[in-house]
């Protein structure tokens, strides 16, 4: 991405305008369907930039997008976060497929303001996966979230009031919820995947384990252990939550814990040199 043209866009009316649609009806907030969109990046790659939440339900989309390292193919039904300032690109597709359908809903911070979801949008940790991460949808879902954006829509297209911020903050809460419990749902059906994930992990955990990286860099950080499997921090932290009931960091101290007890039984070093041996000093609380 880095020889690729880098755009910020700072407001939604200029995502409107870069996307041909008509101004939005609400400065702050927006339900774009994906049909309407013209394809404004068809000749070259571009990175963008947005200073406003977005959040998209996309299938069959007309180009690839890139996060950090990742590439992402849009041809199933498919939702993605990304929060502002964030940093994605978008590259054209050679191919010709079906038309792009779907949905998505623009949230500038500015309609957050004295709200309870400014304060708690953030801890929704999707917002932070990458594309290569996205909520995969059944049919059911899908017209749950479809139905929850067009309300969204239907509000504040026809009836801008005193009410209409109140009752699109409780729709956009309801959405998130949702999609909170679909990728809980997502990390428990897709077993084969997740359980690849979760030997990779113990495979680099032991790797790392049994050399002298303890003595010589300390235990291993979450960012260390995440690029290793190629997926985002918060991304394994969730999975491994759902999947045993700890986060990543206390994945690892608990492997720290069961190395030194194998070598309390397994060798006749003292308790200082194993310590020494895996690196306790400063080891604990450390966290990522």
């Amino acid at each position: 991405m880095s020889n690729t043209h880098v755009r910020r866009i700072k407001t939604i009316s200029e995502f409107h305008q870069l996307r041909g649609l008509l101004k939005p009806e609400h400065p702050l907030i927006s339900v774009i369907d994906l049909g309407s969109i013209e394809d404004a990046f068809a000749s070259e790659p571009v990175t963008l930039v947005y200073d406003f939440y977005m959040i998209a339900l996309k299938r069959n989309c007309s180009a690839k997008f890139r996060y950090g390292q990742q590439q992402y193919d849009f041809d199933e039904g498919v939702m993605f976060f990304m929060s502002p300032n964030q940093v994605f690109g978008i590259e054209p597709r050679t191919d010709e497929g079906p038309p792009q359908t779907g949905w998505i809903l623009l949230v500038h911070p500015d309609f957050l303001w004295h709200t309870s979801l400014a304060k708690t949008i953030r801890q929704y940790e999707y917002f932070d996966y990458s594309v290569n991460e996205a909520l995969f949808l059944s049919e059911k879902e899908e017209a749950t979230v479809t139905g929850i954006l067009k309300n969204i829509k239907d509000e504040y297209h026809s009836n801008i009031d005193k009410f209409s911020q109140d009752i699109i903050i409780s729709q956009i809460e309801v959405l998130l919820n949702y999609s909170d419990r679909f990728y809980h749902r997502q990390f428990i059906t897709r077993k084969v995947t997740n359980h690849k994930n979760l030997n990779r992990l113990e495979d680099i955990l032991g790797e790392y384990f049994n050399g002298d990286n303890l003595v010589e860099k300390g235990l291993p950080s979450v960012q260390h252990v995440a690029e290793a499997l190629n997926v985002s921090p918060n991304y394994l932290s969730s999975l491994l939550k759902v999947q045993t009931g700890q986060s990543t960091q206390q994945h690892i101290h608990d492997k720290l814990i069961e190395k030194a007890k194998e070598k309390l039984s397994t060798t006749d070093l003292s308790v200082s040199e194993i310590a020494y041996a895996l690196g306790f000093e400063g080891s604990f609380g450390k966290e990522e």
